[in-house]
């Protein structure tokens, strides 16, 4: 309820400026200029976070591009005359060849698709070693039967016996090269696979890191081994940097280095009869790309690799779709393209030349037909 003011006996005074009341919530003369700036610091930030992004997506797309335009140049022209097979292509051949699935009508089938074509040597997956570098017997029960067989329907194709192991390279579990137990161990292994009638002994340990001191001083024992039989020693390698320490790079942000230093590389081909490189799981998307890939890697290996050596460059004899793997780019053609432009570009005359056919139970119609018409003549 609302009182009534009591009657005054003079005048209420005129409200004059002092009685004109304040609001209670009015900001500080101060505080505009702060909202001014903070109005005019977000746009500026959000430009500046645009411009960083657009920065760091140049930096990472250019390098990407060139390299792209590189290859697919590097795909260009025609490849030499005469740069086809030398007759010292090789073939990487499935357990089933030792472990009692195949027989002799297979040996035969086999020896007619290889007649006409340049391959000499046949990979054997005789293993795998086991992570003490030992191999049981068990692994290869049908080794003299195949060797008999093969040199029967096949007499000038070498029969090697193929042995790997996972390396504790990236994990914890695998093939340990730094302990000389180990390495002891896998030169017994190549002991025994000689004495069962095999004529080479063919290595494919992996992920094999780039300057390893331990596996060179593997490949010496190995060498002297296969040497002391007459025997070949062979060994797939991983490729080459095709960008300078890319192998360090690609390491350090995520774990696997992938490529060889071309030193490196140049290293295991001089303790090696043959060294056969894993051009395949290139992570190219285009067949131009992948093609011009394997150029780059043809002319990189042969620069290195002595003339007493062997180099195959590996072709991909199968059809996978996987991360690093694309199988509409990674085909027959472009990669007997790039390996015959690679040839041209660096050593048309080379004689210890080749490519291996990876790998025979994955192979189709297509692929075979493609080495012949491409490659083998």
């Amino acid at each position: 309820m609302t009182m009534e003011p009591a009657p005054e006996s003079r005048p209420a005074p005129e409200p004059g400026p002092a009685a004109e009341p304040e609001p209670a919530s009015e900001p500080a003369p101060e505080s505009a200029p702060a909202a001014e700036s903070a109005t005019v610091r977000g746009p500026r930030r959000r430009r500046w976070l645009r411009w960083a992004a657009g920065t760091l997506a140049l930096l990472v797309l250019l390098p990407l591009l060139a390299a792209g335009i590189a290859l697919r140049v590097n795909y260009a022209g025609d490849p030499a005359d005469g740069t086809y097979t030398r007759g010292r292509d090789a073939l990487w051949l499935g357990h089933a060849w030792v472990d009692g699935r195949k027989d002799d009508a297979d040996v035969a089938a086999l020896a007619r698709r290889l007649d006409g074509t340049g391959i000499r040597d046949l990979y054997v997956h005789s293993g795998p070693l086991e992570h003490d570098g030992t191999l049981p017997a068990s692994a290869y029960p049908k080794a003299a039967w195949l060797i008999a067989a093969m040199h029967r329907e096949l007499p000038s194709v070498r029969v090697q016996a193929w042995l790997g192991d996972v390396l504790a390279t990236e994990s914890p579990d695998g093939l340990r090269l730094e302990r000389p137990a180990t390495r002891t161990a896998v030169v017994r292994s190549a002991r025994q696979i000689l004495a069962a009638g095999f004529e080479g002994a063919h290595f494919d340990l992996e992920p094999l890191h780039s300057g390893d001191r331990d596996y060179l001083a593997l490949l010496d024992d190995l060498h002297r081994l296969t040497r002391e039989h007459d025997a070949l020693l062979s060994v797939a390698a991983h490729q080459i940097d095709p960008l300078p320490a890319l192998h360090s790079v690609f390491g350090a942000v995520t774990g696997h280095p992938k490529w060889w230093s071309q030193e490196f590389f140049g290293q295991v081909a001089r303790r090696v009869d043959q060294i056969a490189v894993m051009s395949y799981d290139t992570m190219q998307p285009l067949q131009s790309l992948y093609g011009g890939y394997v150029a780059q890697q043809t002319s990189l290996a042969l620069e290195v690799t002595p003339q007493s050596t062997d180099l195959l460059m590996g072709l991909p004899f199968f059809s996978e779709n996987r991360f690093g793997h694309w199988a509409h780019a990674e085909t027959v053609p472009a990669a007997v393209r790039g390996v015959r432009l690679g040839l041209s570009r660096t050593a048309p005359d080379r004689t210890r030349f080749g490519v291996a056919l990876y790998v025979d139970f994955a192979a189709t119609e297509e692929d075979w037909r493609h080495y012949r018409q491409g490659w083998a003549g």
